[in-house]
């Protein structure tokens, strides 16, 4: 094999691709056709390998698993092996090789001018180096010599493309013999592969309609007609094609477009005909079988790309895609229970685009087959196993302009302020490490929900902005509690007598637990601190939690409480600062006059003037709770 030294490039977008732990594998590199060859946007852990060989990935596996994940406009332009690879040429033939059998798998497009990328990473330093194929030669590579990495990636990708949704709600019944199961899957097969070409019927008709920033104007839909469409160019010829027709409806500046699939079962002919029914008598004992599934697809496409060449090549393959993963997936038990499938799609953080993940609703979220099969998404996207990430509630909002505005005009009352300490002031800790929350909170303070609480709710207002973070982290369902439900917990539980429902008693760090425990199942951690001169010592424990835990704490001390969102924290010269959530503000939910009024912001132990932040003269308890081992 022969490497000769050019001037490629690559450029990466995602950050992913940095190689953190001493774990061997394979990444596939995810690219699109709309960007440069050898632009790579993600990296996806190949999770199915042969048993003979951990770096050989399993195709047919592998390929079932992305043509359901990737959306449509981003594709396989590689691979990365992360191992002890003397060899690096040889290592990265291989990556290319495998990247073209799983491109052959998938049945995407396989242009001669498809630059291939082979990357090897150092097991032990996490260096990467890069290779090209050129016009599908395995046998001779190109070192890259020019490594970008993009400084704004979600600028480079969303400035240049949109997202494409497609509804297809579909209900097929289909009449099978009960005692001959190979007959009934092939009538089933045959069903499914009639819909899937109904999509390039030439009597299909695709109704697109665009949704800018919500607004009063609404755009008049396109109408595309199926013997309109050229399914059969490859994506990159057509992006080619379509950039030097310069066609009328290509330029669309929405950040989101709409498709609807109808059948015109008319057509064109002169002839008008009624419905005609045919009666075929069984011969068989049969059962009924009603696929009912709706179809719901994203694709990623420039935004000058031709409304005709996105729907020929991204929508209907995307559509045909996700049919092919329902009918697998349907299969093995198409005479028993049908599994209710679902299709949602996420951002999961760190990647610069969206997934789609087919969920079978039969099952609670909570049950082990839906937790193992939000595992393997999350080892496959290299996403932690401590947080719900790709859980329902964590999918993507994808509901119109038109439906944004309907709930806007049904809302009843004002929402909470939602991650005050975003844009505020530095702390001026000279040359400090900022260690802050990790995720969205609600801020709750006095006078919230009309119950006058000042002098003595504090630490409840504090309890209920923590738990809104895990409402907001999607770790529970479950309403933040009023201060009559915490206190029913508690008496439930037997730390309080039944007279302390409806009170006005204080708590502190111990109650908090005890709550968190019972109505969340988290537990804590307390730091107990006998004066607020101590609480500077502490800034190295806190900045590890909220490096690895990232809840907000809670710190109680005499009688008043406050909400902890983070530090910063020089550890040489031990300088450090509070970064506090109020709760014991009166005012409106006006994030202006919390800032500036100093109900949230950076708190030295010891200010300017020489006031102390914390009391000397009053123990501390600070509250720590942990975050869920879970997905």
């Amino acid at each position: 094999m022969g490497v000769d030294e050019a001037n490629t490039s690559v450029r990466v977008l995602c950050r992913k691709l940095v190689i953190i732990k001493n774990e061997p594998g394979l990444q596939w590199l995810i690219g699109s056709p709309f960007f440069p060859l050898s632009t790579i946007v993600s990296t996806l852990r190949c999770t199915h390998t042969l048993p003979s060989s951990p770096l050989s990935p399993h195709l047919p596996k592998e390929s079932d698993d992305l043509r359901a994940l990737l959306l449509r406009g981003f594709e396989v332009i590689g691979a990365l092996i992360v191992g002890n690879n003397p060899n690096f040429e040889r290592v990265a033939g291989e990556a290319i090789s495998a990247s073209r059998e799983l491109r052959k798998a998938l049945g995407r497009d396989s242009e001669e001018d498809q630059n291939l990328v082979g990357a090897v990473a150092d097991l032990e330093t996490g260096d990467v180096r890069f290779f090209v194929s050129k016009s599908g030669n395995s046998t001779s590579l190109e070192s890259v010599s020019d490594v970008v990495y993009e400084d704004q990636p979600e600028k480079y990708v969303w400035e240049r493309g949109c997202l494409l949704r497609c509804e297809v709600p579909i209900k097929v019944p289909i009449y099978c013999p009960v005692d001959c199961p190979k007959d009934a899957e092939d009538m089933y097969l045959r069903a499914m592969d009639a819909i899937a070409a109904r999509f390039r019927d030439p009597q299909v008709i695709y109704m697109i309609e665009t949704f800018n920033e919500p607004s009063t104007e609404v755009p008049r839909p396109v109408i595309l007609r199926g013997v309109e469409l050229d399914c059969h160019a490859g994506l990159r010829n057509a992006r080619l094609s379509s950039e030097n027709a310069q066609e009328a409806d290509a330029k669309s500046l929405a950040y989101k477009i709409q498709v609807s699939v109808l059948i015109n079962r008319s057509g064109n002919s002169a002839k008008s005909a009624a419905p005609i029914t045919a009666y075929f008598p069984a011969l068989k004992e049969t059962k009924l079988l009603v696929i009912d599934y709706k179809l719901e697809v994203l694709c990623y496409a420039m935004k000058d790309f031709s409304l005709k060449q996105a729907v020929s090549k991204l929508i209907i393959p995307g559509l045909v895609d996700q049919l092919c993963t329902v009918k697998n997936t349907i299969l093995p038990n198409l005479l028993g229970q049908h599994p209710l499938l679902h299709p949602y799609h996420f951002s999961p953080p760190g990647f610069l685009h969206p997934i789609t993940a087919i969920y079978e609703l039969g099952y609670g979220e909570a049950e082990m087959k839906q937790v193992e099969a939000r595992r393997s998404l999350h080892l496959r996207l290299a996403l932690p196993f401590d947080r719900p990430l790709l859980r329902i509630a964590n999918a993507i909002n994808l509901s119109t302009a038109k439906d944004i505005a309907r709930s806007n005009s049904i809302w009843k009352g004002s929402p909470l302020l939602k991650d005050a300490h975003l844009g505020i002031p530095s702390s001026g800790v000279s040359g400090g490490v900022v260690s802050m929350v990790q995720g969205s909170y609600q801020y709750y303070h006095y006078l919230h929900d009309g119950l006058d609480d000042s002098g003595w709710g504090c630490a409840y207002r504090s309890l209920q902005t923590i738990i809104s973070w895990f409402r907001l982290q999607q770790y529970t369902s479950i309403d933040v509690p009023s201060h009559r439900e915490i206190q029913q917990s508690l008496v439930e539980i037997g730390d309080k007598e039944p007279s302390f429902i409806g009170s006005r008693d204080w708590i502190g760090a111990i109650e908090l637990s005890f709550v968190l425990d019972k109505l969340l199942g988290v537990s804590c951690k307390i730091i107990n601190v006998r004066s607020g001169a101590e609480l500077p010592e502490k800034c190295r424990e806190l900045a590890l939690h909220f490096e690895t835990q990232g809840t907000p704490v809670m710190i109680g001390g005499g009688v008043l409480a406050y909400t902890l969102l983070g530090v910063d924290y020089n550890d040489a010269s031990g300088d450090c600062a509070f970064l506090i959530l109020d709760p014991h503000y009166t005012g409106s939910d006006d994030l202006k006059k919390v800032v500036n009024g100093g109900w949230c912001g950076w708190k030295k132990a010891v200010d300017s003037k020489g006031k102390h932040f914390f009391l000397h003269d009053k123990f501390y308890n600070l509250l720590l709770p942990q975050r869920p081992n879970m997905v």
